[in-house]
This record gives C-alpha cells, structure tokens and sequence, in this order.
C-alpha cells in the first residue's frame, strides 16, 4: 500500500475551468481516473467557477480504474506522475494524458 507521498503526482492539469484548477495546478487531495474503454476520464473534474481544493497541495492520484492502462497496479497508479488536459472527443472534458493501453 502506499503513502500520500508516494502516489503518482499530477505534474499538468489544463483544465481551467475545474473547481480544483487554480493558480496553474490540480489542488484536490487526490484524484480518480475512471472511464469506460477508450476514455480515462478524471472523476474528479468538477465544472464549476466556485475554487476549492487544498490551497498549498497539488493533487496526487488516489485511484485508477481503467485497468486497461499498462500503468494500473491492483487498481492504483504507478506512473511517475500523469498530465490532465483535454479529452480527444470533448475538449471541455478531463482526461489522463498520460493512460497507456497494455
């Protein structure tokens, strides 16, 4: 199991209009990469002008879903860290840019 400190960080995240998106960063706790095949979409995002979120913490990932990605061990993450930017088909939706197919 691993600690807070060890979790993947989430070096990128240019989704503006997130409610965690503020000062240039993702300021969640942790994030949850979920999504159907073809879509690992960010379960954190959150539409909204209202900012939240940890304000001297930047987020790490929490949970991966998509355990069709070479990098989800037992259902966690163990990339070096992931990017969140826009998805291929919507570019208002959250996506790990850094998911890779195995």
């Amino acid at each position: 199991m691993s600690t807070l400190l060890e979790l993947p960080s989430v070096t990128e995240c240019t989704i503006t209009d997130c409610g965690y998106h503020h000062e240039d960063g993702c300021h969640a706790g942790a994030v949850t990469i979920a999504g159907a095949v073809g879509d690992a979409s960010c379960a954190t995002f959150v539409p909204l002008d209202a900012k939240g979120g940890l304000a001297k913490v930047l987020a790490h990932v929490g949970a991966c879903q998509r355990t069709d990605c070479a990098f989800n061990t037992e259902l966690e993450c163990s990339a070096p860290s992931i990017r969140v930017g826009a998805g291929r088909d919507d570019a208002s939706h959250a996506d790990c840019l850094t998911f890779t197919a195995r």
